[in-house]
């Protein structure tokens, strides 16, 4: 079955065994709200790392008790980062989740070299699944919020990602719409000389089984009527499940109008890394956190 619903990726993984999830500095409401709701639903076990008597301060006002977490004091936020890179390492953790600290702290923890969680070579990209109310089934989408401008080669391993969480969610011919902004193939564009290669690479079975169309602009992409108005015969046009950006400022302003204006629900997660890492705005809601977590439930090993 075909997952068209966030909540239907919770309903998934509850189904399966737990996941262990270390998070990071968690000492905010966000996150141990959306920590607990997971633990309560039976998606994950979760380790909480960051000041002891601020984490049971604020469980005690959101009337959780404590004790359904292991919680380990380090009430420094770089060294709780740190510490839990450290326990993913030594396969006390399946999945590592971002609490009370910066994105850039966070990022820093994840790529120190000697202790962090990135394979050599890896690509780290953040990949968010968007139920958006104003299209018809869920979109995942990338890069939004780490690679300012991907090469052709972080654009597949890119697209890999964005296929591999289509396939998870039970889409067995995942539809990705490589994003320019223009459907017209011109040389001088970088974007959309690397839409091209990369949707012959797909005809040529590179990618597996999916279909890949590029270059596509987005009212192309994710509207049928105006893929019919410019007589764009595609079958990934107007009805894409995935969305490949060319930069980050595209995909960050994409992700940012489905929330803001459109009040859309997000889950979103840092991909390449030796784990799924929860990645989210310290400002997001339980909610966005929760399905995130679900999220990395559902591709974690």
């Amino acid at each position: 079955m075909s997952i068209t619903k966030l909540d239907q990726i919770i309903d998934l993984v509850k189904s399966k065994p737990r996941k262990r999830l270390v998070a990071a500095y968690a000492n905010d409401e966000h996150t141990i709200d959306a920590v607990n709701a997971a633990v309560d639903m039976g998606v994950v076990d979760a380790t909480l790392v960051g000041d002891e008597e601020t984490i049971k301060q604020v469980c005690a006002g959101l009337g959780i008790d404590a004790g359904k977490f292991h919680i380990v004091h380090e009430p420094v936020d770089t060294k709780a980062a740190a510490l839990c890179c450290e326990m993913i390492n030594n396969k006390e953790g399946d999945i590592l989740m971002k609490g009370l600290l910066s994105t850039d702290k966070y990022m820093r923890a994840i790529l120190n070299k000697e202790k962090g969680l990135c394979p050599p070579k890896a690509t780290l990209s953040h990949v968010a699944v968007i139920e958006n109310p104003s299209y018809h089934k869920l979109l995942v989408v990338s890069d939004a919020a780490i690679i300012p401008l991907p090469e052709l080669k972080q654009k597949q391993d890119i697209l890999k990602y964005l296929v591999s969480i289509a396939k998870a969610m039970g889409n067995e011919m995942p539809k990705v719409a490589v994003i320019a902004a223009t459907e017209q193939m011109l040389a001088g564009m970088p974007a959309c000389v690397d839409a091209a290669i990369l949707a012959t690479m797909a005809k040529r079975g590179q990618f597996g089984k999916v279909s890949v169309d590029g270059p596509l602009s987005l009212d192309i992409a994710i509207d049928k009527e105006t893929a019919e108005i410019k007589k764009l015969d595609s079958e990934v046009a107007g009805d894409a499940d995935c969305l490949l950006f060319p930069n980050i400022e595209s995909g960050n302003v994409f992700y940012k109008c489905c929330t803001k204006f459109n009040k859309a629900e997000i889950g979103a997660m840092l991909m390449g890394a030796k784990v799924p890492c929860v990645l989210t705005s310290r400002g997001d809601s339980a909610k966005t956190k929760l399905y995130s977590i679900s999220l990395a439930a559902l591709m974690a090993k």
